[in-house]
C-alpha cells in the first residue's frame, strides 16, 4: 500500500476530519461556521458523494467551486446569511461541490444519492449536469425535484443587481 502525501489545504481538509491547527495559530483562527455543525450535518467521506449538511430534509445546493472545499469566505458567510433569512441552517440542508473530483457530475446520480426535492445551481451550468438550459434566476420543475438556476455568490458581489435578482426568486422558490 503507498502512501499519499500532499501539503494542498483543499486535498487535506477533504481528507481529514478533524480541523487541525499549525504553529503559532490560535483555536477557532481557522473555523468557520460550516466546519462547527453538528455531527449528523458534517462532511461525509465514506459515501458516493463528499457533501456537508443533511441530505435528508431534500433541500440540496450544488456548486462548482475549484479552489475551496465549499465556498470562499465571504461567500460561505453570504451562504449561511442567506439561510438564516429563511429560517433555514446549515443543518437542514445539504452542500455539494462539483468541483470535487470524488464527487460525480451526473445529475442522475445526484438525484439517487441525494433525493432532493429543491436543487439550487449556485453558478453551476445546467447543460454541464445534461439538463436543459435554464435561465439565471429562473427555475424548472421536474417530476421530483425543482431545479432553480442562480449564479455564483463571487457573481453577486461583483454585481447588485444580479443579488437582488436572485434574491426576490430564491425567496419565492425556498417558501413553495
Amino acid at each position: 500500500m503507498s502512501h499519499l502525501r500532499t501539503n494542498n489545504p483543499v486535498a487535506l481538509q477533504t481528507l481529514m476530519s478533524e480541523t487541525l491547527f499549525g504553529k503559532g495559530e490560535q483555536e477557532g483562527s481557522l473555523s468557520s461556521p460550516i466546519e462547527n455543525v453538528s455531527e449528523e450535518a458534517t462532511t461525509r467521506e465514506t459515501e458516493e458523494f463528499i457533501y456537508q449538511g443533511d441530505k435528508s430534509t431534500g433541500v440540496l445546493f450544488i456548486l462548482r467551486y475549484p479552489d475551496y472545499p465549499y465556498f470562499s469566505p465571504q461567500a460561505e458567510e453570504a451562504f449561511l446569511k442567506t439561510l438564516g433569512a429563511l429560517n433555514l441552517s446549515f443543518e437542514n440542508v445539504a452542500v455539494v461541490n462539483l468541483a470535487n473530483s470524488h464527487n460525480p457530475n451526473d445529475f442522475k446520480r445526484i438525484m439517487q444519492f441525494f433525493q432532493p426535492t429543491k436543487i439550487t445551481l449556485l453558478g453551476v451550468e445546467p447543460i454541464s449536469l445534461k439538463l436543459p438550459e435554464i435561465a439565471h434566476n429562473a427555475y424548472m420543475k421536474g417530476k421530483i425535484a425543482t431545479v432553480f438556476n442562480t449564479f455564483s455568490f463571487e457573481e453577486m458581489f461583483a454585481d447588485v443587481h444580479k443579488k437582488r435578482l436572485f434574491w426576490n426568486e430564491f425567496k419565492t422558490f425556498i417558501v413553495s
